[in-house]
């Protein structure tokens, strides 16, 4: 699917005006506030049901309004296996608002009311590549686990479901290490629902990183780095896999209890990136981590492409993060997924630099006071 209509009210300072893009590539260009990346936030709402910018719904809607509405259209975009253009024709039509006074969240599927996000996020994929996606190397595992579940979530439609069980069922364990004396029959119980979804979740983590890591190692081939033969990549499931994660639990009981919370499981699962033996983060230039994390992100994007699935790419403010050379890799690839891209900057882009070879089909579209006006050529 590719987002080809978009509308909101009351999101930040967004004009209301519904806007078409082209389930290919749209350029986004204007001064620093004009509200550039509130589109792209807009959109991230539709695919992620939250923004990707702050943590909270009442920094994103307009100053003295209570409630924030975002509508999509979408069509079947570049996506399918005979991989045929839009057809303009609307497949679905997804919505989400939210009333931050009530703190109640509305979610709709073609007119339908829907309980889970999940239902909505589900049919626009989207990635984020902003500043901040850079920490997928240089964080902690959490920014990892993200990464490679947001992956898993649209390969697996049952993964959603587990891992929400799962959380609730982690959440309840720690509540009982909290408590200081433990019944072991209760915890034992516990154990066995936590056990059983964390071999779930593991094993829809393990099939999706297979298929990541076969991605990645085609793209390693087409570069020219020094560091590609000593990269490499594993997935650390969240406990030593030598041993049941039972095992694990009921060995490490009293260091649980201690510490008041679970320490083994698929809440601690990391995707470990080494080079020559060490941790990434610490041999690798700032630069050499960009390139790094670019790869993973075109990397999720061939494996939904093989599924059939088109993600929608939001790139903000990339030309202050990647060079020139960096950044026509990224369209390129992007492009031969046949993937649908936002792309803002600053200054009016230059298409002919981000594809030298083949132009793909785009809008450009100026950005200003909220509202976004279509161009036809640069200036």
């Amino acid at each position: 699917m590719a987002l080809v209509k978009l509308q909101s009210e009351h999101f930040r300072n967004l004009s209301p005006a519904p806007v078409s893009f082209s389930p290919s590539i749209n350029l986004l260009y204007g001064a620093n506030g004009s509200g550039k990346t509130s589109v792209l936030e807009a959109i991230g709402y539709l695919g992620l049901g939250r923004s990707f910018r702050v943590s909270r719904h009442q920094a994103v809607v307009s100053h003295g309004q209570h409630k924030l509405t975002v509508f999509g259209g979408l069509d079947q975009g570049m996506s399918g296996a005979e991989q045929k253009p839009s057809s303009g024709e609307l497949n679905h039509r997804v919505g989400i608002s939210r009333d931050v006074t009530a703190k109640e969240t509305t979610l709709r599927v073609d007119g339908e009311a829907v309980r889970n996000l999940s239902s909505l996020a589900r049919h626009l994929p989207v990635s984020v590549i902003d500043p901040g996606v850079f920490d997928i190397v240089a964080g902690g595992p959490g920014k990892r686990r993200q990464f490679l579940d947001w992956a898993v979530f649209h390969v697996e439609p049952s993964f959603a479901s587990v891992w929400q069980q799962c959380q609730r069922v982690t959440s309840q364990r720690n509540q009982i290490l909290r408590n200081g004396r433990i019944d072991d029959a209760l915890m034992k119980v516990w154990d066995s629902q936590y056990t059983e979804l964390a071999e779930r979740l593991t094993q829809a983590r393990n099939e999706t990183f297979r298929l990541f890591t076969k991605a990645f190692h085609s793209l390693l081939g087409e570069i020219d780095a020094p560091w590609v033969d000593g990269l490499k990549l594993d997935y650390y499931v969240g406990w030593d896999a030598s041993q049941s994660l039972v095992e694990v639990l009921r060995s490490h009981r009293e260091q649980e209890q201690k510490m008041g919370h679970t320490l083994y499981g698929p809440n601690r699962a990391d995707i470990r990136l080494r080079y020559q033996g060490r941790p990434v983060a610490e041999t690798f230039s700032r630069g050499q981590q960009k390139t790094l994390v670019i790869l993973m992100k075109i990397a999720q994007g061939m494996v939904l492409s093989d599924l059939g699935k088109q993600v929608t790419f939001l790139l903000d403010d990339i030309n202050a993060e990647l060079d020139v050379v960096h950044r026509a890799m990224l369209a390129q690839k992007l492009h031969e997924l046949r993937c649908q891209v936002f792309v803002t900057s600053i200054e009016a882009p230059r298409p002919d630099e981000l594809w030298r070879h083949t132009m793909p089909e785009y809008r450009l579209f100026h950005v200003e006071h909220g509202k976004l006006t279509e161009e036809q050529e640069p200036g």
